[in-house]
């Protein structure tokens, strides 16, 4: 593999991370002004609840099966038994998932039934979703054709079809129909590196118990991220579902490339660790944990100054509460990054997997009861709250155990650092906040204001970044001669 694949990798990743959010970052505007508060909530609502099927359905296939296809020989019988073994346990495991949840829609009553039935078509989605596959063969620029094609299209169509708050129908049916459509598109592509095995010779008892053990964690992180939106559905409102929604999307926008450096990373790092390369892996940690944070802190810090100015210009003024929603969950993002390099590039790499196991379920249990305690009486700012503390104890917990495997403490002295400097952008932001101006030009402002100073406090940081990639441009341009 070439020495500059991880960097083109890493890229590639950006991209799709870039178009899987594309929607709700340019559509956003548009659907919280047509469908409103209530519809944005009741689309949420149920999807949350389809989400937990179509998380039953792939079990910890995602996560096992990056790892396990990375780690595999590169012939095509290898793959093609690998690939099968894994595989099969996800169709199986759909089929009984769209069953049971057909089940939940005759024999549970709900006021959102059809919308809840739309939603099916996500769990046939689950049945193709074979991304894991080239994830763990480090393909993504495969994925990135797929998404530029059908991410556009979505758009196109919800700018045609969703025109007021009755096509909440419609809406839910282009955004699972597509995700389909999107899933479809890779299994061409399966087909020129894979080969059918026969039924007698797949071997699904090895892949069984770690696809599990993987499972758990993936629920237990699904009840601090997901099960929010049911809790507030359940106990609160659908509107406060429609403001924490909007909200999330914001704060999901700021994950693109830790998601990216994530799942770029972790094949990579299962490589390194067969060939017993620890400098390397102590290497590209440091480099991963050092940019999330010169990231992550300075959003941070820009969007508690920001973040209730940005809601009402970016959603309308209906949507003023999720100002105040964003402000809270925005302390979740370093929090939340710092954690996420840790799972993909320790944790599940050097398969410690149960003790990531320990780390999330302790997330999930302090997440619910802080919930069940505060949503009733204060809503989404409840749920909020219960988001914070979980991630901060799952960020604790998941740290303390990498220090036996990776020098974790020149990583903090240079957080700290970062945490200064973004503390003096606010500080000079947040005073600009007085002057007596258009809101929407202020926001302007404070924005270009805060991104300029917090790279002048990092100059030779940012100089050597790009001095960086000036060298992998001209590197390039020479190679395509």
């Amino acid at each position: 593999m070439k020495k500059n694949s991880t960097k083109k990798n890493l890229i590639y990743n950006l991209i799709y991370q870039i178009l899987i959010l594309i929607i709700p970052l340019v559509t956003a505007p548009y659907l919280s002004r047509t469908l409103g508060v209530k519809s944005i909530g009741t689309y949420s609502y149920t999807y949350t609840i389809v989400y937990y099927f179509m998380l039953m359905s792939l079990l910890g296939v995602n996560n096992y099966g990056n790892r396990k296809i990375a780690k595999t020989k590169n012939d095509k019988m290898s793959l093609s038994h690998q690939f099968w073994g894994i595989y099969i346990i996800q169709l199986i495991s759909s089929i009984l998932m769209i069953s049971i949840y057909i089940l939940f829609l005759i024999f549970v009553d709900s006021n959102y039934k059809e919308i809840s039935t739309i939603q099916i078509i996500y769990l046939f989605s689950t049945i193709l979703d074979i991304n894991w596959y080239f994830f763990g063969r480090e393909k993504f620029k495969i994925t990135i054709i797929r998404n530029i094609v059908v991410k556009i299209f979505t758009m196109l169509l919800i700018f045609l079809f969703v025109r007021d708050s009755n096509d909440i129908q419609i809406y839910t049916f282009i955004m699972a129909g597509m995700t389909v459509l999107s899933q479809l598109c890779l299994w061409p592509h399966l087909f020129k590196e894979i080969k059918f095995i026969h039924l007698k010779e797949i071997k699904i008892k090895n892949n069984l118990k770690p696809i599990i053990i993987l499972f758990i964690p993936v629920i237990a992180i699904s009840l601090y991220k997901l099960m929010d939106k049911l809790m507030l559905g359940t106990l609160s409102s659908i509107e406060e579902v429609g403001y924490y929604e909007n909200a999330e999307k914001i704060i999901s926008i700021c994950f693109i490339l830790v998601n990216a450096i994530g799942t770029v990373m972790m094949p990579r790092i299962s490589n390194l660790i067969l060939k017993k390369d620890n400098s390397k892996i102590q290497e590209y940690f440091n480099k991963s944990l050092n940019f999330v944070m010169f990231l992550t802190l300075p959003l941070m810090f820009g969007l508690i100054c920001c973040g209730t100015k940005l809601s009402v210009w970016y959603y309308g003024d209906d949507f003023f509460k999720t100002g105040i929603i964003l402000t809270l969950l925005s302390i979740t993002i370093p929090i939340a990054s710092w954690s996420t390099i840790i799972r993909t590039q320790v944790l599940l790499p050097y398969e410690k997997d149960k003790e990531y196991l320990i780390s999330v379920c302790c997330g999930a249990l302090i997440n619910f009861a802080v919930n069940l305690i505060l949503i009733n009486k204060y809503g989404a700012i409840g749920a909020c709250i219960g988001t914070i503390i979980a991630e901060l104890i799952v960020m604790i917990i998941q740290t303390c155990i990498i220090k036996k495997y990776i020098h974790i403490f020149s990583v903090i002295k240079k957080s700290i650092n970062y945490f200064i400097k973004s503390i003096i952008m606010f500080v000079t932001i947040y005073m600009l906040g007085y002057i007596n101006f258009n809101s929407a030009i202020l926001l302007v402002i404070q924005i270009v204001f805060g991104i300029v100073i917090y790279c002048l406090l990092n100059y030779k940081l940012i100089c050597k970044i790009f001095g960086k990639l000036i060298l992998m441009i001209r590197s390039k341009i020479k190679n395509d001669k």
